[in-house]
């Protein structure tokens, strides 16, 4: 957790009142699971943390999905079995059939000796699209995940689409003002192939995270605290695969060489155009 001054900020912030009705939202995790079924997303980072806490007071023993992309933070193996063991999780991991890092390097783009292959998989394929279908075969239709729209203009506006379609479906008259609509509706997003995700953070902010975090003495990834002392600052602080084509002029593989050391090097001899970000 960070601190300033000898104070935990993270522990200040779970101090503060929520606006959060929990209840309302525990509930709607319970209709969106009788209605689809299905799992819970569970990355290892704090939005599904929080995501994964709030079904859990629902249906303890829903499957709950880990979609290694084979290029994961060592710490967040490690951390998923902590997780699975002190809390008992029914967790399940769905492995992608090609490595980030294989198809980082078919492309031939971070290797400026390299030829590349002649069919490179797409990486959303590889790593989203099809360990998600795998995972919706195995367990049905629905998904709860720990998306937010803060995260990025793509998923905001995802969710603005899925508000607006649930307001022209199904509400009737049961709101009373944009916040109850918010409240009632948004979150949802159904696919075209019959598959429906729900976001119950979709709308919070980072500060609601991590307060929430705090006040339920929940466990986050300790890569967060290793970024945070590294110097990172709050936007670097995602817990997802260790290298992709995002952020690399903000500095990412700056800290990724500074707290990974190791496998820094040996991705570096993989993907040697890396060195190029630093």
């Amino acid at each position: 957790m960070p601190t300033s001054a000898g104070l935990d900020l993270d522990t200040l912030r779970g101090f503060r009142h929520s606006p959060r009705n929990l209840h309302q939202l525990r509930h709607r995790v319970e209709v969106h699971l009788d209605q689809a079924g299905g799992y819970v997303a569970f990355s290892g980072g704090k939005d599904s943390l929080v995501a994964l806490h709030l079904t859990l007071a629902v249906e303890p023993d829903i499957p709950v999905v880990f979609f290694d992309s084979g290029l994961e933070f060592p710490e967040t193996y490690t951390y998923l079995s902590e997780v699975a063991d002190r809390w008992r999780l029914n967790l399940n991991v769905v492995a992608a059939t090609h490595t980030t890092l294989e198809i980082l390097a078919a492309t031939g783009a971070w290797d400026h000796h390299a030829t590349p292959a002649q069919c490179v998989p797409d990486l959303h394929q590889v790593l989203i699209s099809e360990p998600a279908a795998r995972a919706h075969n195995l367990y049905g239709p629905g998904e709860i995940w720990g998306v937010r729209a803060q995260e990025s203009r793509g998923r905001a506006a995802a969710y603005a689409n899925g508000l607006r379609a649930e307001q022209a479906t199904t509400c009737r008259g049961c709101c009373s003002s944009p916040q109850d609509s918010r409240a009632h509706h948004g979150g949802l997003i159904r696919r075209v192939d019959g598959t429906t995700a729900f976001g119950p953070v979709w709308d919070w902010k980072t500060d609601e995270i991590w307060g929430y975090i705090a006040r339920h003495h929940l466990p986050p990834n300790p890569v967060y605290a290793k970024l945070r002392r590294l110097g990172a600052p709050e936007h670097f602080l995602r817990v997802s695969h260790m290298l992709d084509a995002t952020r690399l002029e903000e500095g990412r593989v700056t800290w990724l060489r500074r707290g990974w050391p190791a496998i820094f090097e040996d991705l570096a001899a993989v993907l040697p155009r890396i060195r190029e970000f630093l």
